[in-house]
């Protein structure tokens, strides 16, 4: 894992760093590389794995919005925090979905509850599963599974990149597929949380309105129920 801070202000890097440097050491674990950078330009050329940064919005040259946008078109489970001064940058920042929006000056408490909740969404991003299909066997993350559709004897793993025919059922999909992401929302349906755009009573709409899954009126509630609490584990 790698964590980046992308601010022109040292002390406020200074201070991340060391809170970072603090949590890991309060809960035994190793603490990753820590990366800092004083501009949007330097970020962007960096050619290291960008897990987790911390971004500040108001900076010589490129601004943090900007950034931001250029590096989740890249990397979608990049994890950002926006870290500034100012609310007047909020709907932008939700824009390109950040992950949280820190303050300054930095509240520690704060910091470390998101700290943590950056970490169980890192590491629930970073399952790997195998798809066996009849030609070979695909390993992908589950978060880049955007849905698992049953379509009559076959199943379809539906992804950002590639659709997969699996040789397994829908119940070995939902068996293997982490529940606090994953919801079967009809006979026929799976789908991430993650990618959801808007739903109503008989229809889910996924991936930017890309797709569309059967939604059981009967389980409209509970689906409802699970993905507010999904939204909540995100703030």
């Amino acid at each position: 894992m790698r964590i980046l801070i992308c601010d022109d202000d040292s002390l406020i890097s200074k201070q991340l760093c060391e809170y970072i440097q603090d949590y890991f050491k309060h809960t035994n674990a190793n603490c990753p590389e820590i990366f800092c950078f004083t501009n949007g330009e330097s970020l962007l050329a960096d050619q290291g794995e960008k897990d987790i940064l911390f971004l500040d919005v108001e900076m010589p040259g490129l601004n943090g919005i900007y950034t931001g946008s250029e590096l989740k078109k890249r990397n979608n489970n990049i994890i950002i925090f926006i870290v500034t001064s100012y609310l007047k940058y909020l709907d932008d920042a939700m824009r390109i979905q950040v992950f949280r929006y820190l303050f300054k000056p930095l509240d520690k408490k704060r910091f470390e509850n998101n700290m943590k909740d950056a970490l169980n969404l890192y590491n629930t991003s970073m399952i790997k599963l195998p798809i066996e299909t009849k030609q070979g066997v695909h390993t992908i993350l589950t978060s880049d599974i955007i849905f698992v559709e049953a379509q009559g004897r076959r199943v379809i793993i539906h992804t950002e990149k590639n659709d997969y025919e699996s040789i397994h059922n829908m119940k070995y999909w939902l068996d293997s597929l982490p529940r606090n992401n994953f919801f079967q929302t009809h006979r026929s349906f799976i789908i991430n949380m993650e990618h959801v755009s808007n739903f109503d009573h008989s229809l889910i709409h996924l991936a930017e309105n890309q797709y569309d899954a059967y939604l059981t009126r009967r389980k409209y509630k509970s689906f409802k129920d699970a993905y507010l609490l999904y939204l909540e584990s995100m703030r």
